[in-house]
């Protein structure tokens, strides 16, 4: 292969490739000062290093797991150990030799998620322009949610004067929305907007796919995860008004279970177990302390099991299934989603029963404990008649077997044209790619000799001009 021919097909863009040359470099000076500094007793502090870790989560996990004398026990375990590892590197005087190594590590994994962050453009969903701006909005805000934010924002108002009907969902009595949301459409409203949480939105953007008009979502929930994959403005929920007067569509799918749509994402197991017990609502620290022991240990709750395409999924305590993927920078693979139109399930499946299951979850999605993958179908089957589900945080019980599936760009969201744009999630540190990144183009697995290697480093320093070491490596051009 030529200097011309590897050139073109250059990893990243030449930030990328000195961000991860900075990573390796950050990693190398972490590990090289602990033996440089330390000498033999590095292995030492490697080895209390490790051990605290695997005492801190295996505590962690018996206090989650257990009640009474060993629970508390786990607990002063789980806050003394990181202390007594500072008293024991503080002793020998290598505390500063650990600090100097974390920030190392730090200030690697920084730069190496820098690197590896994709092309803004593959995140960004197709924005589809607005054909004929709705004649009749109809949006029905939730005066509660969110601590109160649509009064607080003046929401209905707003929403008034720029020809919005608004529904309040004022009193003591339950609202069915989605009845609220039929009966609008058949009044001739052609939008549907909600202010409130996610699990209203789920059930009004069923309304608005049914009868395929566009859906508005204003942020006035809670924790508006929806809204913040959709790129939406979390903290000024007026913003969101701007789509009935500058907005443009995004085409986004929708989760579907037990005949019912869910825009972000259903839990089985503990969770779903945890929300549906009724003094939840009341006291939800000591609900869930006094509902896990029993989840964890399978002395409560249903036996799951789930089939997620191919895979077998045998007695989760946790079970996860979302409207397109998370990130997967974190243990268990809850993040951000980067879009909303991959047509896929996420899954993320949690299997712990034991101290030394918890510890193996060190080692990510290979510990075996821990199951992410994506599908288009899931079943859910149980034990049991009937489960719990926690669908988009509402708690709802649903009869087993049940389906999960994805219906592809079956709703059409109105968004402001101006507004802050999804955060993209935390890449996973893929060594490979790391590696090459750094490592181009001095080593390319072979087939680019050292005299083209050094063209190439020319040209990558120059910002990858392909067409002067073109000039410089072809027969005539002043070099061969």
């Amino acid at each position: 292969m030529t200097a011309v021919e590897v050139l073109r097909q250059r990893p990243g863009t030449a930030g990328q490739r000195w961000l991860a040359r900075l990573a390796v470099a950050f990693a190398a000076a972490a590990v090289v000062v602990v033996p440089v500094v330390a000498g033999p007793r590095s292995l030492a502090m490697l080895a209390v290093g490790l051990v605290a870790v695997a005492i801190t989560l295996a505590s962690a996990y018996l206090f989650l797991a257990r009640r009474g004398l060993l629970r508390w026990t786990a607990l002063a375990v789980f806050a003394l150990t990181p202390i007594a590892v500072l008293v024991v590197y503080a002793f020998y005087s290598l505390l500063w030799v650990a600090a100097v190594s974390a920030a190392g590590w730090l200030l690697a994994a920084g730069a190496a998620r820098l690197a590896l962050v994709g092309d803004p453009d593959e995140r960004r969903m197709p924005e589809h322009p607005v054909r004929t701006p709705a004649a009749r909005p109809y949006l029905i805000m939730n005066p509660k949610s969110g601590g109160g934010k649509v009064g607080r924002f003046g929401l209905a108002e707003q929403a008034a004067d720029l020809g919005a009907e608004v529904f309040l969902m004022a009193g003591p009595e339950k609202v069915d929305v989605a009845a609220v949301a039929r009966a609008a459409v058949a009044g001739g409203a052609d939008l549907l907007g909600v202010a409130g949480g996610d699990g209203t939105q789920a059930l009004v953007a069923e309304v608005a796919a049914e009868y395929g008009l566009p859906f508005v979502v204003i942020t006035a929930g809670t924790r508006n995860h929806f809204a913040l994959d959709l790129g939406l403005d979390r903290e000024n929920p007026a913003a969101c008004l701007a789509a009935l007067s500058d907005g443009v569509d995004l085409l986004v799918d929708l989760g579907m279970i037990g005949g019912r749509v869910f825009v972000n994402n259903a839990s089985f197991g503990a969770y779903a177990e945890i929300v549906e017990t009724p003094a939840y609502r009341g006291d939800k620290l000591g609900t869930t302390l006094e509902v896990l022991p029993g989840l964890l240990q399978g002395q409560r709750g249903a036996r799951l099991a789930a089939t997620a395409g191919d895979a077998r999924i045998t007695a989760p305590q946790a079970l996860l299934v979302s409207n397109n993927q998370y990130g997967s920078a974190d243990v268990a693979g809850l993040n951000r989603r980067v879009r909303l139109d991959g047509g896929v399930l996420g899954v993320v499946a949690v299997t712990v029963s034991t101290a030394n299951e918890a510890v193996r979850l060190l080692r990510g999605r290979h510990s075996g404990g821990l199951t992410a993958l994506t599908t288009t179908k899931v079943t859910v089957t149980a034990d049991v008649g009937s489960i719990p589900v926690g669908i988009d945080g509402e708690a709802v019980t649903l009869p087993t077997p049940v389906v999960c599936s994805i219906r592809p760009g079956a709703l059409r969201v109105r968004v402001p044209r101006e507004r802050p744009g999804a955060v993209p999630p935390q890449p996973p540190v893929n060594f490979a790619r790391l590696r090459r990144l750094a490592c181009w183009p001095f080593w390319q697995g072979g087939g680019v000799s050292g005299r083209d290697s050094a063209d190439l480093a020319e040209a990558d320093a120059a910002g990858g001009d392909v067409a002067g070491v073109a000039a410089r490596t072809s027969p005539g051009g002043g070099q061969r």
